[in-house]
């Protein structure tokens, strides 16, 4: 084995014990760690979670995240629930 490989192995190790050091010092302190955007991803996919971008008047982005504030799943879950009132169920007539 190369001198930079058993380098590289030092630094890998010293990260996952880094890692999981502050891993075991938030579940002693009852708080969870941040998880970071990839496993926030993994997450969302695994719940079959899907991003979806859409452009909104000022407006109505302002009262929605008033409400949002409100709402216990926050600003996704507001939207959730105003899409499923607003929209026809699945296999009704658009037309009605």
């Amino acid at each position: 084995m190369k001198k930079t490989d058993l380098e590289k192995n030092k630094g890998l190790k010293l990260a996952n014990s880094l890692k999981h050091s502050a891993a075991v010092r938030a579940a002693r302190e009852g708080t969870q760690p941040k998880v970071d955007r990839r496993e926030q991803r993994r997450l969302d996919q695994e719940l079959g979670l899907v991003p979806f971008a859409c452009k909104l008047d000022g407006e109505l982005v302002k009262r929605l995240q008033a409400l949002a504030v409100a709402h216990p799943d926050g600003m996704s879950g507001l939207l959730k629930e105003a899409l499923e009132r607003g929209l026809p169920a699945p296999g009704a007539s658009a037309e009605a």
